[in-house]
Parts: structure tokens; sequence; C-alpha cells
């Protein structure tokens, strides 16, 4: 384990209550970092850095552009369409200090998806990525769509680097279709009309809607979670609570391989770390791990943020491993469970303890989480946030023992305010001001949380519970397991059975090796009765394994 130097051993102290308030608004939080750290670096992308005092520049003239020539008015919903570039922080600063509300869409989605989210939410303008605007001009027409400004991912990357980026990206790699958008305008051209107007202030309140942030649409069509400024800001006061022991201001570096348009990475490193004046360096493509580290190696960064199997892609780099992890304070591991044979190589290979945290869109994310000082609890998703309570409740919505199975429901100012135009969704969702999220957790005696898995993912075999994440945590721990992922299919004896989809790391793993691994670790109803390898399992855009797409299969065993 390599050491850090700069660590010592003393207890998180973090106030039990933040103030909410203490911004009025995403914007208010922008503006002061603006003027505070002007000088200093506030994204970088691909070697290239903007200041603060460049990103509000930018900012402005975008903004201008919005309200004067697009003639966007406050409440408007604007979709931003793209990937980790620099284009995004200028287009959701823009968005917010003129009163738009921000559908954060995901660069990859379908034309379908695209067209309900876009409907759903009623969005006026986009601003996309040139290389997902063949899919816009498929839609368009069923939309509400007015105006479309289109960006190319060498824009702000300067001459002749931008254009040598964006033009290897069109002609070489052929990754923007062909596409026909005649009232389209470009990202550079609407920098360039929006300097030539003054911007008129937009009044903004804590309660207005900041983003409408959708669900990934894995328990039904996809649902837009209402989140005002003062659900987000509460969340960075929150975030930046708990981490104030070891961040220090205009130092920080953060490598954010996350997208920027998830909510995690959307609050943690976007809003949290612009607080503190830390710089966010974005990567735009994390699924190059060759890339991805050598771009790690060149950066002297402070903390990370990601998922399990990015994480896990990592680890089993080899350049990672020999890398120095001497300047690295915290690492942070959101969206999914962190897998307990991940979290201890992690910490083993680097030194910092892999920190789980836990939250949702509903939650702006951030509910609970993990110390970050060296006294984590692995396996767990630690301890509610400041100003945030975490209940374990049966069916009837009564709180339940420790170390009994319920669902965690909480409550906090980060808790979004309902979902777009469902008013009986949220009421299934929000009941007396607790938010029930369906996932399966208990609650330690010395106050810790343990998610035990989600309603929906929970294997009944012969009248027992089984959870996935036990199944995966053991699995995973096996020294020929890359990946793994755990179902339930349909048993004529058991009802259900356990079934694990596994992506090797020794070829020579036999699926009777992983059962007589399980059986030594699991009480028999546990182990896997199917064991299917595969060349690699299906996940989200950040990395999230897909458990539905495997169940759709499932029935194969």
């Amino acid at each position: 384990m390599q050491q850090r130097p700069w660590l010592k051993q003393y207890p998180l102290s973090v106030s039990h209550e933040i103030d909410p308030d203490a911004y009025p608004t995403a914007v208010s939080v922008a503006t002061e970092a603006f003027s505070k750290f002007k000088d200093k670096v506030a994204f970088e992308n691909m070697g290239v850095g903007i200041t603060f005092a460049q990103l509000e520049k930018q900012v402005n003239h975008f903004a201008a552009y919005l309200q004067k020539v697009c003639g966007l008015k406050k409440g408007d919903r604007i979709a931003i369409q793209m990937p980790n570039v620099l284009q995004y922080p200028v287009v959701l600063f823009a968005a917010l200090k003129v009163g738009l509300v921000v559908v954060n869409t995901n660069p990859l989605y379908t034309e379908r998806e695209m067209e309900h989210q876009f409907k759903d939410s009623g969005a006026k303008a986009v601003v996309i990525m040139a290389n997902f605007a063949s899919k816009l001009e498929d839609i368009l027409p069923r939309t509400q769509i007015k105006h479309i400004i289109v960006t190319e991912i060498g824009d702000m990357l300067g001459f002749p680097k931008g254009m040598i980026v964006s033009s290897v990206v069109k002609y070489v790699k052929k990754m923007v279709p062909l596409y026909n958008l005649p009232s389209a305008v470009s990202f550079k051209r609407a920098l360039i009309l929006g300097a030539l107007r003054n911007l008129d202030p937009v009044p903004l309140d804590s309660g207005d809607l900041a983003f409408l942030q959708y669900t990934g649409g894995t328990t039904g069509v996809s649902k837009g979670a209402m989140l005002s400024h003062r659900n987000v800001v509460a969340n960075m006061q929150q975030i930046s609570a708990w981490m104030s022991p070891v961040l220090k201001e205009g130092v920080e570096v953060v490598i954010t391989p996350l997208p920027l348009y998830h909510i995690f990475s959307l609050t943690v490193n976007c809003l949290s770390f612009m607080k503190v004046g830390g710089k966010n360096v974005l990567i735009t493509n994390p699924r190059d791990i060759p890339a991805f580290v050598k771009e790690l190696k060149r950066v002297p960064f402070t903390v990370i943020t990601g998922v399990n199997t990015l994480f896990n892609g990592l680890l089993n780099n080899e350049e990672f491993r020999a890398m120095s992890f001497k300047t690295l304070k915290v690492s942070v591991g959101g969206a999914m469970a962190v897998q307990k044979a991940v979290a201890e190589r992690w910490k083993e290979t680097t030194g910092c303890p892999l920190t789980e945290g836990y939250g949702l869109t509903e939650s702006s994310p951030v509910l609970s989480c993990n110390r970050i000082d060296g006294y984590e609890k692995i396996g767990t998703i630690g301890l509610p946030l400041p100003s945030t309570d975490i209940s374990i409740r049966d069916e009837d919505g009564k709180v339940v023992a420790n170390g009994e199975p319920g669902e965690l429901c909480a409550k906090g100012p980060q808790v979004m305010r309902g979902y777009w135009q469902r008013p009986d969704e949220t009421e299934k969702t929000i009941r007396d001001g607790w938010l029930y999220t369906g996932d399966i957790a208990i609650q330690t005696d010395d106050g810790y949380f343990k998610i035990v898995d989600r309603k929906k993912d929970m294997i009944i075999v012969s009248g027992f519970n089984v959870y996935p994440n036990e199944i995966e945590d053991v699995v995973a721990s096996h020294p020929g397991v890359l990946e793994v992922a755990a179902i339930g299919v349909e048993d004529e004896k058991s009802g259900e059975a356990v079934k694990v989809f596994v992506v090797k790391k020794n070829p020579a793993l036999t699926a009777q090796a992983v059962k007589d691994f399980c059986r030594d670790k699991l009480t028999s109803y546990k182990v896997p009765k199917f064991v299917e390898f595969k060349d690699e399992l299906p996940k989200t855009n950040v990395g999230k394994i897909l458990r539905r797409a495997l169940r759709e299969d499932g029935s194969k065993k």
C-alpha cells in the first residue's frame, strides 16, 4: 500500500446541520467562484484549461444569446446533450443564469428516448454535439424545439488543436453522421452573436426550478425529477461539509470521468468543487482505459469520482497500478454498489480508501456517504449527510429494528419537489415528506446503513430472500473474475434460482469453479445455480451494470 504523507488520523468533524439557503441559487455559487478564483483553472479537457474568469465571460455571452437572440424566458426548458467537454459548463451556467430549466440528456440516447424526453419536458431549445444531430433531425418535427445550437468536440480547444480534434472525429473516425438541420446555429456563432448583446438580469429564487433530471427509466417510463435551485445548493453544501476535513480552497484537482449530465457528477464534481475553487479535469471518453490512464499520469490529481466498474477497469490496467498516488486524498464511488473486492484492491493499490456514497436522482443526489478520513466501513453506504434523516421502514411504513431489512426512506432539503407533470407518481414516492427510495437496506447498531438491494432485484429462493449485491460481492472476490452480475431466473423446484453472468479475468475459469468458490462463502440457497460467461456485461453510459437487460435473456439459463 502506498503511503499518503498528508494523511493524519483524526475524527471526522462536520456539523449535523447545513444552511441550505446560504446561497440563493446555483448561479450564486458560480458567481462567487468566478470572482474568488478568477485566475485559477476551473475546467480542463484534453489538456486545455479555462479559468474561472474566462468561463464567466463565455457564460455571459452564451446567456445573452439565449435571452436576446433566441428570446427564451425564465422557466423555459433547454436540453443539453453532450459528453464531458468544456462547452458543457458554459451552456449549463448560461442557461441557469437566465432562469432556464436544464434538461440533461444522455448523448447516447436512441431517437425514441430523445423524443420522449424532449416532448415530456416541452424543451424549446437544445444544445447538442454534432455527433448526435442526425438523431435530432429525425424526431425534431414531433417536438417543441425551436432553437438548435450544434457544437463540435473541439470547439473550445483553441487553434489549431480544436480544428484537428474535430476533423479527426468527423473525417477519420467518421463519428459524425450526416445531418440536415437548416435552422441550427453553431456554438461558436452563438457566442459571437451573444457578445454583441447586453444581458438583462433575471431575478431568481431558491424555489425556482433548476433541472428536470430524468431518471433512467429502469422502473418504467423515464420521469423528470424536479430539482430546484435550493435542492442542488443544499446537496452541494452537504457534500462540501462532509469533505471539508480534507479539502483546501484553490488547490484541489478532481478527475471527472462520469458525465456532467449525470446528477452525481453534476452536484459532486461540478458544483461542489467549483465552490472550493477546484479544477475539474473532464474525461470525454473514460471507457478508453489506456487513454484515461495516460491522462491520469499527466495530472497530479487529489480527488477522483466514478462507478465500481470504472475503478475495476483501472485496477486491471498495469500502467495504472504502477502510478504514484501520493497526492490522492479522496476516491468516491457512487451510482451503483461498490464491490468489497474492488474497494479492497483500490485501497491496497492507491493507499486511498474507496468511499461509497449513496443517493438517487430524486435527492440531488447524495443522501449518505462513508467517512473520508480513513475510518470508512467497507460494504456500507456510510452515515446520513448533514441535515438528512434516514429511516428503514416495512411495507406498512413503520420503522424496523436495527439489522432488519426494509425500504430506505429519507428526508432533507435535497429531496426533489416531485416528478414533472406526474402527481400520481410523486404521491407514490414522497409520503409525509419522506422519499421512499425503493432500495432495501438495513441499519447497523452503530448507525451505518447498508444497501441490500432494489426491491425489484430481490431474488426469492424457496421463500428465502436473496440479494444480488451479496452474491456479486462474493463472486467478484474470485481472482479469476473480472466482472459479475446476478439475477433471479425461474426454477421449477425453488420458484427462483440465482444466475450469475461472469466476465473472465482468467480464461481457464469454469462454471463449476465459480459454484465451488461460492459454496465456501454462501449458504446453499444463495449459491448460483447457473453460471453464464460473457465477453462483456451490458452497462449504462456511466458504467452501471444493467441487470434488467440480463433478466431479459436470463431465461436461457
